[in-house]
């Protein structure tokens, strides 16, 4: 039975599941129309070192850099409109992968050209996060997006950060206005 999150409240991914390497992030979100056009969700990790910065470039996951530097994390591709059933997009993680300099992943969730279309998560329903075992599919963690974040863009929705050699899993919901350029910004 999969556990609900609650925002800062961190949890053990690998506490309960004694072995676990291999996991996949899945976000999803209703299909909303706005303004004559989809909203289009992004999810993009963010890999960060101790100090809560990107080492290289190549530690940030989005729709234009699909795989890490390490080869830990894929981004499984991009859903533009939040159509179908299940996940909208998903992140394959393999924990023993990442790179020893990593400390944190931040799982952003981002309204593609946000100013333009006058959009915002306001107008976005039922978004949420689940970690899932990769190896038989099973949900371990689910955390549903409560707040309407009116006029913002961009959610850092959890984290998974490491501790020796487990993992921990936390919901965030904090929201920003900038879109994915701000959260950059943030990060580097």
């Amino acid at each position: 039975m999969a556990i609900t999150l609650e925002k800062n409240k961190p949890l053990s991914l690998v506490k309960n599941n004694a072995g676990l390497q291999n996991i996949i992030a899945g976000l999803g979100w209703d299909n909303a129309l706005v303004n004559n056009q989809k909203v289009d969700c992004d999810v993009s990790v963010f890999m960060l070192n101790a100090a809560g910065k990107i080492p290289q470039d190549e530690f940030f996951i989005f729709y234009n850099n699909l795989n890490s530097h390490d080869g830990a994390v894929a981004h499984l591709g991009d859903n533009r409109d939040g159509t179908g059933e299940g996940d909208d997009e998903s992140i394959r993680i393999n924990l023993s992968q990442i790179a020893p300099q990593i400390e944190f992943l931040y799982f952003s969730v981002t309204i593609h050209e946000s100013e333009t279309r006058k959009q915002h998560f306001g107008n976005v329903k039922n978004a949420y996060i689940n970690i899932r075992n990769a190896d038989d599919n099973s949900i371990l963690c689910q955390y549903q997006l409560q707040e309407d974040f009116e006029n913002q863009d961009s959610v850092i929705i959890a984290s998974i950060s490491r501790n020796d050699n487990t993992w921990a899993v936390e919901a965030l919901g904090q929201a920003f206005d900038g879109g994915l350029e701000t959260l950059v910004n943030l990060y580097q």
